[in-house]
C-alpha cells in the first residue's frame, strides 16, 4: 500500500514519509499557519523530518557552530628612500659664477666622503645641528668639512610611502633641483621621484633613490 505524504512524496510507510519524514495521516500534528521552518543546518526551508537540501535530520541536536578560517593578509613592508649627500663640484662652479649668496665666503672642500642616509619618518628636516636653538636635523649638514652656504633649517622632504616632495624653508640660499639654477619657490612642496637631485648652499647636492623594501 502506498500514500502521499503532505509533501506529494510517494511513501510505503503510513505513518511517516518515507522520502522527506513528514507525518501522514492520523499522525500529522494540526500546526496553524506561520511561517515555514528553517533547517538549523543550511537555512533552507523544511516542513519535514529531513531538510531536503543538504538532509539533516531535525530530530537530532542542530549542528555546532562553524568559525571559517581567516586568511591571512601579507602586509608589504614599506618602501625604503635613500638620500645619499655629495659635495658637487658642477654645482659649486654654477654658484661661483652666478655669483649666489655667500659665494665670496664658499670653498669647495678638498675631501668629502659621500654620506647615505635611510628616511625614517614622515618628516625629515635638513639644517644645521645647534644645541642653543635645540636643532637636530635628520639631515644634518653641519658635520665637518660643513658647506657655510646651508641654513640651520634649510628645506625638509615629507615622505608619504611612494611619493616624496622638498620645500624649502625660506633658507638663505635656496634650494633648486636637478641641476636647474632656478631656485624652488618657498614653503611650496615640489614633488620629486626617485633619482631626483637637490641642490642647496655652495656645493650640497642630494640623490633621492627609492630602494629595496626594508625587512618586516
Amino acid at each position: 500500500m502506498s500514500v502521499t505524504c503532505p509533501e506529494g512524496h510517494p511513501s510505503g510507510a503510513t505513518d511517516y514519509c518515507d522520502v522527506c519524514g513528514a507525518p501522514i495521516g492520523e499522525a500529522a500534528p494540526t500546526v496553524a499557519a506561520g511561517p515555514i521552518p528553517l533547517c538549523p543546518s543550511c537555512g533552507a526551508p523544511s516542513s519535514g523530518r529531513f531538510c531536503e537540501v543538504c538532509g539533516h535530520d531535525s530530530a537530532l541536536p542542530p549542528p555546532a557552530a562553524r568559525s571559517e578560517p581567516v586568511a591571512s593578509v601579507a602586509v608589504a613592508p614599506s618602501v625604503t628612500w635613500v638620500a645619499t649627500i655629495t659635495a658637487d663640484r658642477e654645482f659649486y662652479d654654477r654658484v661661483i659664477a652666478r655669483k649666489g649668496p655667500d659665494a665670496d665666503q664658499v670653498g669647495f672642500p678638498a675631501f668629502y666622503p659621500e654620506r647615505r642616509i635611510i628616511l625614517r619618518g614622515n618628516d625629515i628636516l635638513i639644517g644645521k645641528r645647534s644645541v642653543s636653538q635645540g636643532l637636530t636635523p635628520d639631515i644634518d649638514l653641519g658635520i665637518a668639512p660643513a658647506d657655510v652656504g646651508v641654513s640651520r633649517t634649510h628645506a625638509m622632504i615629507h615622505l608619504d610611502d611612494d611619493a616624496l616632495t622638498v620645500t624649502d624653508l625660506g633658507s638663505t640660499n635656496g634650494t633648486s633641483v636637478n641641476g636647474s639654477d632656478e631656485l624652488i619657490p618657498a614653503k611650496v612642496p615640489v614633488p620629486l621621484r626617485s633619482g631626483d637631485r637637490i641642490h642647496l648652499g655652495g656645493w650640497t647636492t642630494i640623490v633621492f633613490a627609492m630602494g629595496e623594501p626594508e625587512p618586516a
